[in-house]
């Protein structure tokens, strides 16, 4: 086994986030940058950031990767890892290009980096991934010595991110009246995406109906109601289903819709639902809206009883997950044999991502993969 507190070769942690705005008057720019290119008008930016301005124009997801930085700390201190970590990302400050540049100039030549984004799929890895290799050239052009950057496994199946999910959902099912409590259905909602996207996703051979996306996710589901039978006796029905389109209507996208899904599951005269939003490291805007927002007033609308099971956050369970796939990473590339820790079906993902993995949507430049353009 490898040695617990040893991260060599790697020198600093990156946590890497999508960012939101932090109030009213960052709302529209920062959707500027999640569009940039697209050639969206800024009134239609007003209208799609009506979502942010209900809550005084703050998405929640920066001040939750802060409590996340201060898991990891302490977890890493706690167990002797003498790893800084840092925080950057990619559509709103702290920047992901200015933290890199920060991490050079203090001396930084090989950085892991953690996505909050658990699953593969284009805008969930790939985007990542191209992201960095822009931010790579930029200091390059500036003249700064670049780092030599990876990217942690998709850790969809690891126990520390199950197992708060897992106690989420039991939690949500105990809060429902107990006359409804066992009849209960179990809804594991995440992120729709392009059904053309969701097809490619993941390596080639994981490429097909749902590709790596839609497997991965049923994997998870799968584990959590099995894990609620075990713990309760009661086996819940349950379905994966989607949410947070977005996109011209005509594109197809991942089926059904949570909101959909609740009028389905009430006219089939199911009792009460649990939302578990398997597809999000943390609580922020699209958990916030599209489900404590639209999905409650849809379940109220119905008369059905439902309640929303947390997201894994700042567990101290998932700090120690991280912690442990760098110590795995570390050990994997001094050329030490590992067992990596993963559950259900499909077993641990590629520490790589290999060529063809969730291509992207036209040719672009990545980093920390088999194609990458900085080694």
């Amino acid at each position: 086994m490898p040695d617990a507190r040893d991260v060599t070769p790697y020198d600093a942690l990156l946590l890497l986030s999508f960012g939101g705005p932090e109030g009213p008057d960052d709302v529209v720019p920062f959707l500027e940058n999640v569009t940039r290119g697209r050639g969206i008008p800024k009134e239609r930016l007003k209208e799609v950031g009506q979502h942010y301005f209900l809550f005084g124009g703050v998405s929640p997801i920066n001040d939750q990767n802060r409590a996340l930085l201060d898991a990891l700390r302490k977890d890493f201190a706690d167990h002797g890892l003498d790893l800084p970590v840092y925080w950057g990302n990619r559509n709103w400050a702290p920047y992901l290009t200015d933290t890199l540049r920060e991490m050079v100039r203090d001396g930084r030549r090989r950085i892991l980096v953690l996505a909050t984004s658990a699953y593969a799929s284009y805008s969930g890895c790939r985007q990542y991934r191209e992201n960095l290799a822009d931010s790579l050239a930029t200091l390059e052009a500036e003249g700064l010595e670049l780092p030599k950057v990876d990217k942690l496994r998709h850790y969809f199946n690891h126990p520390g991110f199950l197992e708060p999910m897992i106690d989420g959902v039991l939690r949500s099912l105990a809060e429902l009246p107990e006359d409804v409590r066992d009849g209960a259905h179990l809804a594991f909602s995440t992120h729709s995406i392009p059904t053309a996207s969701a097809d490619t996703s993941g390596p080639v051979q994981d490429h097909g109906d749902g590709g790596a996306y839609v497997r991965q996710h049923l994997d998870v589901a799968k584990l959590i109601a099995n894990a609620v039978r075990e713990r309760t006796g009661v086996d819940h029905p349950w379905q994966l289903v989607y949410q947070s389109r977005s996109g011209a209507p005509h594109i197809p996208w991942l089926e059904p819709d949570i909101c959909d899904h609740l009028e389905e599951r009430h006219a089939a005269g199911v009792p009460a639902v649990v939302i578990a939003p398997i597809g999000f490291v943390s609580d922020h805007m699209e958990v916030l809206y599209d489900l404590d927002t639209e999905a409650k007033a849809k379940a109220e609308e119905l008369g059905l009883p439902m309640r929303r099971s947390a997201t894994v956050g700042a567990d101290p369970r998932f700090a120690a997950a991280i912690r442990e796939l760098v110590v795995e990473r570390a050990a994997a590339e001094r050329g030490q044999e590992v067992t990596p820790c993963a559950l259900g079906a499909l077993g641990a993902s590629h520490h790589l991502c290999p060529v063809g993995c969730c291509p992207a949507r036209a040719p672009r430049p990545a980093a920390a993969g088999a194609d990458s353009t900085y080694a």
